[in-house]
């Protein structure tokens, strides 16, 4: 059996094909990541296209990409039918820079964390973590320096 572009899948399906439990299809589909619709028994069906939005989120979870950024991220797609290749398209630029922009603090911490623990000096006077009377407060929450 061949599927068509137009046809529905069971959640047990789309479960099944994306490694995504039923529940998160729920949480995404409340989020407005995905869309279903409905059968006159009220089960849910979803487009197969919603399978590529699905699996880019299991791309972005396993990233670290909070979910709020995937949803302005496909604010821009349809829901009601498969994007287009320009659409797909837009949406890869966006995804490349955000990607490389979490590349580069990737890299930078890196580098930061391979100074500070490899030298190990735990000296108060040169540690690039030296934060004399705790002025770096000023700048609010979390680590300044790294």
């Amino acid at each position: 059996m061949s599927l068509e572009p137009d046809d529905l899948l069971a959640i047990g399906e789309v479960s099944r094909r994306t490694g995504v439990p039923a529940s998160a299809l729920h949480f995404y589909e409340q989020l407005g990541l995905i869309a279903s619709t409905r059968t006159a028994g009220n089960q849910r069906r979803y487009p197969r296209h919603m399978l590529r939005r699905i699996s880019l989120i299991v791309v972005a979870k396993r990233l670290g990409i909070p979910l709020g950024d995937v949803q302005e991220l496909f604010a821009g797609l349809p829901l009601d039918h498969a994007p287009s290749q320009q659409d797909w398209r837009r949406l890869a630029k966006i995804w490349r820079a955000e990607l490389d922009a979490r590349r580069t603090q990737l890299e930078h911490l890196q580098r930061e964390l391979t100074g500070c623990i490899g030298c190990g000096c735990l000296s108060l006077k040169a540690c690039r973590l030296l934060n004399p009377d705790d002025a770096l407060s000023a700048d609010g929450p979390g680590p300044r320096r790294i």
